[in-house]
């Protein structure tokens, strides 16, 4: 079924379209937005929390003694040397009173400021309390590739209520 315009009706329509300017496209884009330099360095943290630490992986690690953990490829001393305390931690995260989101996320944040700042050991103070952090931060901490080893603190380091970690910094030169 097709109109037929007439003559007439076409004039009437060029008289009301007669000087309508066609619509200038503005360019915007409805996509993800870039985000800032600022807002990725914020991020980083977070994302690097995601990836690395797994509430549901098991590592094997001692049910008896101190808490202590070395990586696979670690040297054998580094056990023995955390534990005598012949590293002095660099940074020291208190992690008392968090959530075990806000703990994650910030032990996320210390291994990677400890990578940029070159400090090869760390202290991470999870105190007594429930034992829920005491519990899941070493789990956490042995699934990080960067960890090379993590062992309970020396009394002046905070005891059984810390840990020191060994961060691998790869060929750049060791401090200890």
């Amino acid at each position: 079924m097709t109109k037929i315009i007439s003559h007439e009706g076409l004039e009437d329509f060029q008289a009301l379209v007669d000087g309508i300017r066609p619509l200038t496209q503005d360019k915007q884009h409805f996509g993800t937005p870039l985000k800032t330099k600022a807002e990725l360095t914020e991020q980083a943290p977070q994302l690097a929390a995601n990836h690395y630490f797994s509430d549901t992986f098991q590592p094997l690690l001692p049910v008896d003694g101190p808490m202590r953990w070395r990586a696979e490829h670690a040297d054998n001393l580094v056990l023995k040397r955390l534990r005598r305390g012949d590293y002095v931690p660099d940074l020291i995260l208190d992690v008392h009173g968090m959530r075990q989101t806000e703990a994650k996320l910030e032990l996320a944040a210390l291994i990677e400021a400890a990578i940029r700042e070159q400090c090869q050991c760390v202290s991470v103070m999870h105190g007594y309390g429930t034992g829920v952090l005491k519990q899941q931060i070493p789990l956490w901490l042995a699934q990080h590739p960067k960890v090379l080893g993590f062992h309970q603190a020396p009394k002046e380091w905070g005891g059984d209520a810390a840990l020191l970690v060994l961060i691998d910094l790869g060929d750049q030169p060791h401090r200890r």
